[in-house]
């Protein structure tokens, strides 16, 4: 079948890259893609949000099968558009509604979701920029630290830890006066969880799931977990401290209410839902739902599924899907993230790269390169990604800081921790 796969980041190429393994794709196609997936199949010059662009390649290129990486078009409800279009009803489309959707898109319904199903998760509350008094005697009251998060999409960045109420009444007004937006119209304060996060993904047609290789992504900027969150700057699976005790509390407590959840208030989910988890002592709390695969966690992801992604797509809603094996490949991988200098803040696009590919050992992924003529130029802040694996933790480690040696461009930075605190945990 021809599959249209949408998005243009690390998490997209590395889908890419799963999805050409399958017997049943014939041709890829990739709107908007990057240099990256442009090697695995056929970019379209599509925005992913461009649903008539979207629709007009599908029926140009007899497309069975859609696949959406990123957040933003299933929250603006690209998964409906489809199914409402009549010339696009043999079309599957691996994504959830927009009310699915939500449980990403807006903070205030996934924790709201999650107390109606009796899903463990931090104390809240939620303020309008309106309620900025009631706000405030909120913070004052609450312990610390205090958690505060825009409601809607800031693409990774939007949550902010603070150590003192000054600071958490401070940052209420610099993200209610605009640093995120629309976003944060509504701001959800929530109390501080002290443990070790941890990444589950399942894959699910709203009444069955199968749960995908586990990992742990880094999202703060500097080396020990240090500095403003960003979009996540390496990833590592699997996990020394998920233990097959853990996981089946996480399916008890977590998953299992999760999709009693989304059948008993009849919300469309055929796809990914991404646990963002903290381990507390023993037992695990959810911080977020994602409503789609994690970046950079999917390029540790896929390397990890020894599974054909398409074939599972395909039985999703059938009751094959439930008869599947999800098998994990003998190995661990670590991927590191490699930024432009100056990221989450500013900082500058269009530095050369140059890449030695002789010398990585694993996968490069792109993440935020463009290409002019023979030249491969930066375009985002995470630019790069590299997946290594090994079979060792260490291993995987150390071939991945080794290879991201070999690849160049000007101010280029990347921590050389991913993956160090689970060298010796538990030891």
């Amino acid at each position: 079948m021809n599959i249209l796969l949408l998005g243009s980041g690390g998490r997209e190429h590395a889908l890419a890259w799963k999805l050409t393994q399958s017997r049943y794709c014939s041709r890829l196609f990739i709107a908007p893609g990057n240099p990256g997936t442009a090697v695995l199949g056929t970019n379209i010059p599509v925005s992913a949000t461009d649903f008539e662009g979207l629709k007009a390649a599908v029926l140009q290129h007899e497309i069975s099968m859609v696949v959406c990486g990123p957040e933003t078009p299933l929250v603006q409800g690209m998964y409906d558009r489809f199914a409402a279009d009549t010339a696009l009803a043999q079309v599957k489309f691996i994504g959830p509604s927009a009310l699915g959707a939500r449980l990403e898109g807006s903070k205030s319904f996934a924790k709201a979701f999650m107390l109606r199903h009796h899903i463990p998760t931090a104390a809240y509350r939620e303020f309008t920029t309106a309620q900025e008094a009631e706000a405030f005697a909120y913070i004052q009251g609450h312990s610390l630290p205090i958690v505060l998060k825009a409601d809607g999409l800031a693409g990774g960045k939007g949550v902010v830890i603070c150590g003192t109420h000054e600071e958490a009444i401070n940052e209420y007004r610099i993200m209610s006066s605009g640093k995120f937006g629309e976003a944060a119209h509504t701001i959800v304060i929530e109390a501080f969880l002290r443990g070790i996060e941890f990444s589950v993904f399942i894959l699910t047609d709203g009444q069955h799931y199968k749960i995908l290789p586990i990992a742990k992504d880094y999202k703060r900027i500097g080396e020990g977990d240090e500095g403003p969150n960003t979009g996540g700057m390496g990833a590592v699976s699997p996990l020394p401290f998920v233990t097959p005790d853990l996981m089946q509390q996480v399916e008890e407590n977590i998953i299992r209410p999760t999709i009693r959840g989304l059948r008993l208030e009849n919300i469309t989910y055929t796809g990914f839902i991404y646990l963002g988890l903290m381990l507390v002592e023993d037992q695990a709390w959810v911080i977020e739902y994602n409503c789609r695969m994690g970046d950079p966690e999917t390029q540790v992801v896929m390397p990890c599924l020894r599974n054909d992604l398409v074939e599972l797509f395909i039985h999703l809603g059938s009751p094959a899907f439930d008869e599947i094996e999800i098998i994990h490949e003998s190995l661990f991988a670590t991927t590191i993230v490699l930024a432009s200098q100056g990221y989450p803040a500013d900082y500058e696009i269009n530095k050369p790269i140059s890449i030695n590919r002789s010398g990585i050992k694993g996968l490069l992924f792109h993440a935020g390169t463009m290409q002019q003529g023979s030249l491969l130029l930066s375009s985002g802040g995470r630019v790069i990604n590299i997946t290594s694996t090994g079979g060792t933790l260490q291993e995987a480690m150390h071939n991945a800081c080794t290879s991201a040696g070999e690849v160049d461009f000007e101010n280029k930075y990347y921590r050389r921790d991913i993956g160090a605190d689970l060298i010796n945990y538990g030891s």
